[in-house]
């Protein structure tokens, strides 16, 4: 026998005091994610200052960040809209109450303004809106808040909290433009590395996540940048940190340290567009092809098939592994996704996307891009494969052209030789001739083997015993020379030793014996 159900009359809906700690410190896992957080409502500050005319078509969008280690503060200042005197309490204390909700801003959830609460001692918004004659101000008093949660008694609502943590007035103007949007972090913590204090460790983060344009040194970066304009992305941010000369930029140049020994240059750019589920654009991608020789470093800040949602990095470099048939070759990869269909939506913590048709949609039209890479990358790992080998046929061809020249072993031992490098270089011969290697520097492979044939021919002119620098021995004694060196021949492991060894030895006899 089923019930009846029916809405429970509730005469107040009590929100806990913990909600605070869940939408601010427990939500980021990486506290660098504070710098992405302001830099979003910086952008989006922006992008309606644009839109209300407050700022002209060309001109940027300015960010500064201000670090001022011997106070442990940091103030990250725009040039945005500002928020009027009147809405500026209710929407600097509310939580979870956004008013960019379905309005295409980065931020909706009313939430990532409050990222800095678990790292500093106090946490200070100020704003001024043209008009405006005074500054508004509204303080969290960190530490207050951080006692009232880790108090044991069970009273006090998420409300009453607020209210004794929150503070709020108004100030002079002083030096503030006159139009603004301002944070200020007071008394930042301290923690592994003091990386949210290091400029250089905040400018390479805003760099990688935040909505900053091309280094000049990447060519490719106006090609993309004129491929995202077309798609209506507004303007990169021109984004400062106190403490670096240059402004903030995306971190990809031309040419990046494959390792310590090695730089790689890109040699294409690819764009991908992925169709939306209704038609139109649901993302725009790019793709830095190179030689694929290998994973791209941590220290490089490119690596991975990245996504971006309103210009904004959404996770890390590791968000879209799971499509390539190798995990790894992610980190082999240089790319991003812009997503343009807004059903496409940034999780709340920023490090993934809701899971929904239209993601499903996305990363389904993204298979083939992760599976052209992957392809690369093996058939570049086979292509090195055969370069290695042809290089090893090389260089023992070498030596055994040399050992020929010795002259110093017996006569059926040069001819072995000789026969010996004749199959090493059908084997360079077949190496070069490989599909894989055809588009692989073919004349210069093709020229070492020519010119190794004529060393070896060189060498086969001489093959007769009186070609021996110990001709002039007793002909019982040279033949116990070259059987000896055939033997050292025959023995050693390596051809480069055993020829330096009868050198040296050859050198002696001829010093004690016959010089």
């Amino acid at each position: 026998m089923s019930g009846e159900f029916g809405p429970v009359e509730v005469e107040a809906v009590i929100v806990g005091r913990d909600v605070l700690e869940l939408v601010s410190s427990a939500m980021y896992v990486d506290p660098m994610t504070i710098y992405r957080e302001y830099i979003q409502n910086a952008a989006d500050a922006v992008d309606a200052a644009r839109h209300d005319g407050l700022l002209e078509v060309n001109e940027p969008g300015r960010v500064l960040i201000k670090i001022d280690s011997s106070a442990r503060n940091v103030r990250i200042c725009d040039n945005g809209t500002g928020i009027v005197r009147d809405e500026f309490v209710r929407r600097l204390s509310a939580i979870g109450a956004s008013t960019k909700r379905n309005t295409g801003a980065r931020g909706f959830r009313g939430v990532g303004r409050l990222a800095g609460l678990g790292y500093a001692q106090e946490l200070v918004f100020r704003s001024r809106a043209t008009g405006e004659a005074l500054v508004s101000e509204l303080r969290w008093d960190c530490r207050g808040l951080r006692s009232a949660l880790r108090a044991s008694d069970s009273e006090g609502d998420l409300r009453s909290v607020v209210r004794r943590v929150v503070t709020t007035g108004v100030i002079e103007p002083g030096d503030y433009p006159e139009r603004f949007f301002e944070v200020e972090l007071r008394g930042v913590v301290r923690l592994k590395g003091d990386r949210l204090m290091s400029p250089l460790a905040v400018a390479d983060y805003v760099g990688q996540v935040g909505h900053v344009p091309f280094h000049p040194d990447f060519r490719f970066g106006a090609d993309i940048t004129a491929a995202l304009r077309a798609i209506g992305c507004p303007m990169e941010l021109n984004v400062r940190v106190s403490g670096v000369d240059e402004p903030v930029r995306r971190p990809h140049r031309d040419v990046f340290a494959l390792n310590e020994k090695r730089d790689m240059a890109f040699v294409g750019l690819e764009l991908v567009e992925v169709p939306g589920m209704d038609g139109g654009l649901a993302g725009l991608g790019w793709v830095l092809h190179h030689d694929y020789e290998g994973a791209i470093p941590q220290a490089a800040r490119i690596k991975g098939l990245r996504v971006r949602s309103g210009n904004i990095q959404v996770g890390d470099s590791a968000l879209l592994e799971d499509l390539f048939p190798e995990p790894r070759f992610n980190g082999w990869s240089v790319g991003e996704i812009h997503v343009l269909d807004q059903r496409v939506v940034p999780n709340a913590r920023r490090d993934h996307f809701e899971q929904n048709a239209h993601f499903n949609n996305l990363a389904n039209h993204l298979l083939p891009t992760a599976r052209k890479i992957a392809r690369l990358c093996r058939t570049s790992s086979v292509r090195r494969k055969w370069l290695r080998q042809f290089e090893l046929h090389r260089s023992a061809a070498q030596l055994g052209i040399a050992a020929i020249g010795q002259r110093a072993g017996s006569l059926r031992h040069r001819k072995a030789a000789a026969s010996e490098v004749e199959r090493l270089l059908a084997e360079m011969d077949r190496i070069a001739s490989m599909d894989v290697l055809t588009a692989d520097r073919p004349a210069d492979l093709r020229g070492t083997i020519a010119g190794l044939r004529a060393a070896l021919a060189d060498s086969e002119q001489e093959l007769g015993p009186v070609a021996s620098p110990l001709a002039r021995l007793p002909v019982k004694k040279r033949a116990m020379y070259e059987h000896l060196f055939d033997l050292i021949h025959a023995c050693s492991t390596s051809k480069a030793t055993s020829k330096a060894l009868v050198d040296r030895i050859v050198a002696k006899i001829i010093q004690d014996e016959l010089g």
